[in-house]
């Protein structure tokens, strides 16, 4: 007699990762949220209705070369922090304590058109375009739910099935920013009767 089928889930699913090598080795958090970004989230880009480029819900943090290569500054990063202040600089960067701050106006690095990254690959690329919206920090994977990408139960069961059995799944929503949900892997006690 075959076992009975399993519902197809709502959300695409991600590619299962290879369990891993020993019940007790602690999966790498960093690798499973890239891998996880490569098969289900970086495919859905082109076709986003919502693409975190045009930075209207985000706010991309920089470097100064970043800023200049991007924006094609030519003068002195002085007289162009000068020119922040004075409001005469682009108006959607902001500087602070030596960073950049983006938001409202799209990357100049994206292509409206194709809805691609002119800077995809290069290192030029702010690290938090490469780790939106999974990434791990501290030990923990991050799930920003603003891009339309995530799909949280297919991430969960993704996560689990890289861990296996010696490992559990809590999951917990941001009380500030509840879009923000936490993943952490914690070692399962014994089984109780």
């Amino acid at each position: 007699m075959s076992a009975p089928r399993r519902p197809k889930p709502a959300a695409p699913a991600a590619k299962k990762p290879p369990p891993a090598a020993a019940p007790a080795a602690r999966p790498d958090l960093v690798k499973l949220a890239a891998a996880y970004q490569a098969t289900s989230v970086i495919p859905h880009c082109t076709r986003c209705t919502r693409p975190c480029c045009k930075l209207d819900a985000l706010v991309l943090d920089l470097e100064w070369r970043q800023v200049k290569t991007l924006w094609r500054i030519e003068e002195a990063r002085q007289d162009f922090d000068r020119r922040l202040r004075a409001g005469q600089g682009p108006s959607e960067i902001r500087e602070a304590h030596g960073r950049y701050y983006v938001h409202t106006k799209p990357c100049p690095a994206y292509d409206q058109d194709a809805g691609t990254c002119r800077v995809y690959g290069q290192d030029v690329k702010p690290a938090g375009c490469s780790d939106f919206p999974v990434y791990e920090d501290e030990g923990e994977v991050i799930a920003d739910l603003r891009c339309e990408a995530v799909a949280l139960d297919a991430l969960s069961e993704y996560l689990r099935h890289a861990a296996g059995p010696a490992y559990r799944l809590q999951q917990r929503a941001d009380p500030d920013f509840p879009f923000l949900v936490t993943l952490a892997l914690k070692k399962a006690g014994p089984r109780r009767c």
